[in-house]
């Protein structure tokens, strides 16, 4: 997995990305009409309910724009939150505070989403065993934001992208000539390029466990696809041999019967791309 540092300088990226996309030689709205050194304040308002997210990211972006502005936080991230609620006053150069308004508020309606939603598995699976994962089905250069919010919901990161971790689905499969190859493969690749990298590999049916099993060396096996009776004889056959992972099409309706079947992961590509923004708004005070 990415460490602390290679995520920060993510989330650096996306605030100097958003601010350059958003702002480039200058917010003229506010130029035009608001004072450089007229001072203000501004309350971000819960106009929804669910989870919180993105508190933290917000302090960053004013950090970012004029480190003399001030936050005072009145919700921390992860807190359930309704309508009318508060999170937080933020107070300094006005033309500061607008300039980083859309910012703020795109990122936090997104991550309190997605944390909403994750929040609702992590509750669907209480007593199971089972932690839900999100999955590389994120918005392409935001992905930081939208797995830290899984986190703040309450799940679990699976690899941050390709280069943090080795998984070898059905086309790498296919294309290296069968699942026993392609994990030999792996190995002899890791050993060569002096690389400590965890291997999951997909199987689409029994035999393919079987194959896996055999094989040895891989850390988690991704039961795909599998219906209720199948995911319970591959955890029997899998045993405490590695870690197991079941995915494809898994939904608020089927995913408590899956954790049952004693999986010790349910990854979900639904937590980051299948949600609708909380409403949130940022108004002067």
């Amino acid at each position: 997995m990415i460490t602390q540092a290679q995520f920060q300088h993510e989330i650096d990226l996306i605030i100097a990305n958003a601010i350059r996309e958003d702002v480039g030689d200058g917010d003229h709205s506010s130029l035009a009409c608001i004072p450089e050194t007229a001072k203000g304040k501004a309350k971000l308002l819960v106009k929804d309910e669910g989870i919180i997210a993105g508190i933290d990211f917000a302090k960053q972006v004013f950090a970012h724009i004029d480190d003399e502005m001030q936050v005072e936080t009145l919700i921390e991230d992860g807190a359930e939150v309704k309508y009318g609620d508060i999170a937080f006053y933020v107070s300094g150069r006005s033309q500061s505070i607008l300039k980083a308004e859309r910012l703020v508020l795109n990122a936090m309606q997104r991550m309190s989403a997605i944390a909403t939603k994750t929040n609702s598995y992590v509750t669907l699976l209480e007593g199971t065993g089972t932690k839900i994962l999100d999955t590389r089905k994120t918005t392409p250069g935001i992905r930081a934001l939208e797995k830290w919010a899984v986190k703040i919901g309450g799940g679990e990161n699976h690899r941050f992208a390709l280069y943090d971790m080795i998984m070898l689905k059905d086309n790498h499969i296919d294309f290296a000539g069968g699942i026993t190859k392609a994990i030999q493969k792996t190995q002899a690749y890791l050993k060569e390029t002096q690389r400590d990298l965890k291997i999951i590999v997909e199987a689409r049916n029994l035999n393919e466990i079987s194959e896996i099993l055999e094989t040895k060396g891989v850390h988690r096996i991704l039961i795909d696809n599998f219906d209720y009776a199948d995911t319970r004889k591959a955890v029997a056959m899998i045993g405490d041999q590695c870690q197991t992972e079941s995915s494809g099409g898994i939904n608020e309706q089927t995913i408590r019967e899956y954790a049952e079947c004693g999986v010790d992961y349910i990854s979900s590509g639904a937590l980051t791309h299948s949600v609708y923004n909380m409403d949130l708004s940022l108004k002067a005070v």
